[in-house]
């Protein structure tokens, strides 16, 4: 399995990656990346699972830098049990994984410590900032390479490799622009009716309904938070009612 960085210190099994999309079965891919690592190690080793005495195992770490949309906070825990039919806590398994807000503003204590990481920070958001001023994607990417390049962040990487990082992000803000349009046409469609019924209104019910259509597929609200990019507490807000609805429907049948 590939991931972007793993590797062990002292006693401790760390895997580290990057996500710029919310993805919420991180804890899914890291319960089989760690489960797959420690039977190599024990095949390595030469270990006897079926002996009397325990195995020593490295601390599993999994640590995710997340620089999309969406999220508010620093940090945010993602647990495995999350995803099981009885929920959060439930069954004999559970694979937790941080995920740590790398976004301009954000994690300051951190970012003053590792200045990579800042560098890389500041570059993703001038990105995101020109894209709000109305640029076109490439004119984004360049016009924040070449102000990166003039305040001296990634100097090295952005000279030497310009053309790799500038295929990277590209790539990257072609996947965002996507989940822009598609909420940008339900949007559209609910300005529409809204003339009649109220802007507002039309537009609620057309979120609520976008919103319900993403809960049935299993979506989780920080993903569809994302896709719709709304703020977190107005998406929990929504899901909450129509989980309420959902049950009292339920009991009236």
């Amino acid at each position: 399995m590939k991931n972007d960085l793993s590797f062990i210190i002292g006693s401790q099994l760390n895997l580290y990656e990057h996500q710029s999309t919310w993805n919420p079965n991180m804890p899914l891919r890291g319960l089989l990346y760690f489960a797959q690592q420690f039977e190599g190690l024990l095949a390595a080793r030469g270990d006897n699972i079926y002996g009397k005495g325990r195995i020593a195992l490295p601390t599993p770490i999994y640590i995710v830098f997340y620089n999309g949309s969406g999220m508010n906070t620093d940090n945010l825990m993602l647990y495995l049990s999350d995803s099981f039919s009885a929920g959060r806590g439930k069954g004999c398994l559970e694979c937790t994984c941080e995920v740590i807000n790398i976004n301009r503003g954000y994690n300051q204590a951190l970012m003053d410590k590792c200045h990579r990481l800042w560098e890389y920070s500041e570059l993703s958001s001038e990105v995101e900032e020109n894209i709000r001023k109305g640029m076109r994607r490439e004119e984004a990417v360049h016009t924040a390479i070449d102000n990166c390049i003039e305040r001296g962040i990634l100097t090295d990487i952005l000279l030497a490799e310009k053309g790799v990082v500038l295929h990277m992000l590209l790539t990257e803000y072609d996947e965002k622009k996507h989940l822009r349009n598609t909420f940008r046409e339900g949007r559209e469609e609910g300005l529409e009716a809204g003339e009649k019924i109220g802007r507002e209104k039309g537009r609620q019910e057309k979120l609520k309904e976008m919103v319900e259509k993403k809960l049935a597929k299993g979506k989780t609200v920080l993903e569809i938070a994302e896709e719709l990019e709304e703020e977190i507490p107005i998406i929990e807000e929504m899901v909450s009612g129509l989980t309420v609805d959902y049950h009292t429907c339920h009991r009236n049948l």
